[in-house]
């Protein structure tokens, strides 16, 4: 017996011509969950940091988050568009948004961070990490309402149909849930609980890449792999997976650094 998921309108509410939708909303927690987190983190004795700097941390990560996000998706699953209509990269409202290039554009916020404010690239890192999962999370939630990214068809008990002709009305993994929960609920625990004692410079982000980029593998074994793309490599693995492994192995070397000689 399948769950059946209603189609929902994609618009949370309007007010006027402003349409808010449900996937914004995903990113204004996010970030909203992030200021929290990090006046947390701030005030924590020694943290080194000051409440009064989130403002502009957090909107250089925005941003880097949002225009990562598309670039990264052009780059990656799009790629034939982005060469032959550039121009398509500005239209972020219309969808497309990428994890691994909304990491990489987070990175580039936090190099530039640290480059105004004289700390180190890892310094930022370490301290912005523990603030990502819960908006990793809350991003996948709002996947899961547009019906988009489903998983694979499956007869678990728990399979989901997705009111969407694009997904052929049959019983599929609920993927955005499994990611919303390791990414997001678990990852945030795992970070939140080992920042909370001093560790060594890169620790925290080393922690990161690695589960992170461990989540996201393992759950591709469960998403639909996307129709444009299929599999990339191997006859098995998706283009997620294939981003996901640079990930796990930077993740096991920076550890590495962290504590050699320990």
């Amino acid at each position: 017996m399948s769950i059946y998921l209603p189609q929902i309108d994609p618009v949370a509410f309007a007010v006027g011509p402003l349409q808010v939708r449900w996937y914004g909303l995903m990113y204004l927690f996010g970030f909203l969950a992030a200021w929290l987190l990090g006046s947390l983190r701030a005030k924590r004795s020694g943290s080194g940091w000051n409440p009064q700097e989130l403002p502009d941390l957090i909107t250089f990560c925005a941003l880097g988050v949002l225009l990562g996000a598309r670039l990264g998706y052009m780059l990656f699953y799009d790629f034939t568009t982005f060469v032959t209509q550039p121009l398509e990269t500005l239209k972020i409202w219309q969808g497309g948004m990428s994890f691994h290039g909304g990491l990489l554009g987070v990175l580039v916020a936090s190099w530039y961070f640290a480059w105004r404010t004289g700390r180190s690239f890892f310094q930022v890192t370490d301290f912005v990490a523990p603030l990502v999962p819960l908006g990793l999370g809350a991003g996948r939630i709002g996947n899961f309402l547009n019906g988009e990214l489903w998983g694979r068809v499956t007869d678990v008990p728990w399979a989901m149909v997705f009111a969407n002709p694009a997904a052929g009305f049959l019983p599929r993994h609920p993927s955005q849930l499994y990611q919303a929960f390791l990414e997001g609920l678990v990852l945030f625990i795992i970070l939140w609980v080992f920042s909370a004692r001093p560790r060594p410079i890169m620790a925290v982000s080393g922690l990161f890449s690695f589960c992170c980029g461990l989540f996201r593998f393992t759950v591709e074994f469960f998403r639909e792999p996307d129709a444009h793309l299929g599999f990339v490599a191997l006859g098995w693995m998706s283009m997620g997976q294939a981003l996901s492994l640079p990930m796990i192995a930077l993740g096991l070397y920076l550890l590495g650094l962290a504590y050699r000689g320990r």
